[in-house]
């Protein structure tokens, strides 16, 4: 984000810390789309990722004060955006609903992938565990550096980089054995 615009969200929190409820209005109008992208990249369900999204701006707007800057709020929105999701995806296995594999691909941003390929792809990233599937969602949807994932997922670089690297194996793996031992 530029200079002009991190002032710009500067003076926004700080009018919203003083009661302008508008200026929260052009906040989450700034960051819904990021909020949401996140969330629907990891459920991909758009019900279930815009409730995420609300329920994170709610929180903002709770924590409102506790936010210093642009940078600050970009790093904190997309910290909760992520535990909110995990959240939201333990509560769907627990409730029994629709599995990750079952939900509709998101709309990607590169038509020119093999559609086959790329749904295949969506359904075997749904199949990783929670934190290896979310690293992936950051690093390669969401294009975050390794250093920011780390902060966001609470963990360790080194620990990220693995947990990045073993989730890439197994997907190499699992496409392997999907195309008939097509090595990729």
């Amino acid at each position: 984000m530029s200079k002009v615009a991190d002032q710009a969200v500067e003076e926004s929190l700080a009018r919203c810390v003083a009661g302008d409820r508008s200026a929260f209005g052009e906040i989450v109008r700034e960051h819904q789309s990021m909020v949401y992208s996140l969330a629907l990249h990891f459920l991909r369900n758009p019900s279930m990722a815009e409730d995420v999204a609300q329920e994170v701006f709610l929180d903002l707007y709770r924590n409102l004060p506790a936010i210093k800057s642009g940078a600050h709020l970009r790093f904190w929105l997309r910290k909760v955006a992520c535990h909110r999701s995990i959240d939201r995806a333990r509560r769907k296995q627990t409730d029994g609903m629709l599995s990750l594999e079952d939900a509709p691909e998101p709309a990607a941003a590169d038509q020119d992938f093999d559609p086959l390929l790329r749904k295949k792809l969506w359904k075997l990233v749904g199949s990783l565990p929670e934190k290896p599937r979310m690293a992936l969602i950051l690093r390669y949807q969401e294009e975050m550096e390794l250093q920011e994932i780390a902060e966001v997922m609470e963990m360790p670089l080194n620990t990220v980089k693995s947990t990045i690297d073993r989730a890439l194996g197994v997907l190499r793996t699992k496409l392997s054995r999907s195309m008939g031992g097509v090595r990729v």
